[in-house]
């Protein structure tokens, strides 16, 4: 049976932030709930998203302070997202080709989750290696 995004997703519960929050609240939110990312949101709109990876590549590896460098100023704007209905080996594909590790998912135009390529089970990444082998040797 082939599973679906909401199968992959852990928990609803994300770690949302306005786009004028400080790197040091959005560590503090990630920490708070054991994620690796945060999305960043004006109202119901999403704005963006910034992950561990983000933080040290753009705030702590260029010696900015946490506490003046705002969630806007560094974050990634206008990720990809997913639907909850979408297949999992979707997401799985799209974190691939796009080089990244966290996907919103969004459900009649509202975050519902945030998926990690960790929360994919073995099925999706042998079928993504088997994909990608075939295309390899036809091409």
């Amino acid at each position: 049976m082939t599973r679906r995004i909401e199968d992959v997703m852990r928990g609803h519960e994300v770690a949302i932030l306005p786009p004028s929050a400080t790197i040091h609240a959005a560590a503090q939110a990630m920490a708070s709930r054991n994620q690796c990312a945060v999305l960043i949101m004006t109202t119901d709109r999403l704005d963006g998203i910034l992950t561990e990876q983000d933080m040290v590549r753009r705030v702590v590896a260029k010696r900015r302070d946490p506490d003046n460098v705002t969630l806007a100023e560094v974050m990634t704007p206008h990720p990809d997202t997913i639907s909850p209905t979408d297949p999992a080996l979707k997401g799985l594909r799209m974190m691939e080709d796009g080089g990244y590790r966290h996907l919103p998912v969004i459900h009649n135009e509202r975050v519902v989750g945030l998926i990690a390529r960790v929360d994919f089970i073995g099925e999706e990444k042998t079928e993504l290696e088997s994909e990608r082998h075939y295309w390899d040797t036809i091409g």
